[in-house]
């Protein structure tokens, strides 16, 4: 919803006035040509007609069915806030729509003492104005990649988590275990697990949920850095876990544990540079 918010908001002199232009054209007695309307205009929901005592005179017309009961009801309240233009129209702000909780906009226009109803599916509106991407087979075919590479991630981390807590239990239960270095592979488990997770995370929201909604420009800088963050904890663990092993056994390799603190240490600079270079992109882009 706030992703369709966004889109609409950024363009939303062009699509009120798409919809404006679009209600000009139908014919003003709508509701006796609302199947041909509703058919060839795909992000029209429901219309209907309300008097100037804001009773509603005729049916609200849907899709797949007319709705009699609505007839005579009262709209008063729709219309306590109405502000009509110059032409007589007014759009509304996106809301949630009630019959089937998609994002939508109402769109009025006056005709005489008669105001005309028109609520859009918004998602649907975005589509056909090629605002947002279109779901054709391509798409879908990259989603279905996406959630298959995504769920697969998935998988792998919790068996990684899963593991990690296997070698945590089992130094209690096993004997002639060495416990730091058991508990420094569970840990290291658990963070990769962690890190591969929050990464199906993101290819899943961002790939399959919201893929058609939004394009930011630093969307995959994120997503890389949040992964470069755990792979790096889980590196920082592993020279901690060799350093402890090579002071309680052999000194002589000390210095093989300290080129691996440098390394790991040249990768905290690396990540930090990379966050300062995108960040300062950013601002020279806006």
């Amino acid at each position: 919803m706030k992703e369709v918010i966004r889109v609409y908001k950024k363009h939303q002199l062009t699509v009120d006035n798409f919809v404006i232009t679009l209600l000009k054209s139908l014919p003003q007695n709508f509701i006796d040509n609302a199947e041909t309307i509703l058919k060839h205009n795909a992000s029209i929901q429901l219309m209907y007609a309300v008097d100037e005592s804001y009773r509603q005179i005729t049916p609200t017309v849907c899709k797949k069915e007319k709705e009699l009961t609505s007839v005579d009801s009262d709209k008063s309240h729709y219309f306590t806030k109405l502000f009509l233009d110059e032409e007589g129209f007014y759009v509304s702000n996106p809301y949630i729509h009630y019959r089937n909780g998609a994002a939508s906009i109402s769109v009025v226009k006056k005709v005489d003492d008669i105001y005309q109803v028109f609520d859009f599916n918004l998602i649907l509106l975005l589509e056909e104005l090629q605002l947002i991407k279109y779901n054709s087979l391509h798409e879908k075919f990259k989603k279905a990649v996406y959630l298959l590479g995504s769920t697969m991630l998935a998988v792998v981390s919790i068996v990684l988590i899963a593991y990690g807590g296997y070698k945590f239990v089992s130094i209690f239960f096993i004997d002639n275990l060495d416990f730091f270095e058991e508990t420094f592979k569970s840990i290291i488990a658990v963070t990769l697990g962690i890190a591969i997770f929050d990464l199906a995370k993101q290819i899943f929201e961002h790939e399959v949920i919201f893929h058609s909604f939004t394009h930011e420009e630093d969307r995959q800088y994120k997503v890389l850095g949040k992964f470069l963050i755990s792979i790096i904890i889980a590196l920082s663990i592993e020279t901690l876990m060799v350093v402890f092993k090579i002071a309680l056994d052999d000194y002589t390799h000390m210095l093989s544990a300290f080129y691996l603190l440098i390394g790991t240490t040249v990768m905290f600079i690396g990540l930090a540079y990379f966050y300062k270079t995108i960040k300062q992109s950013g601002c020279r882009d806006e």
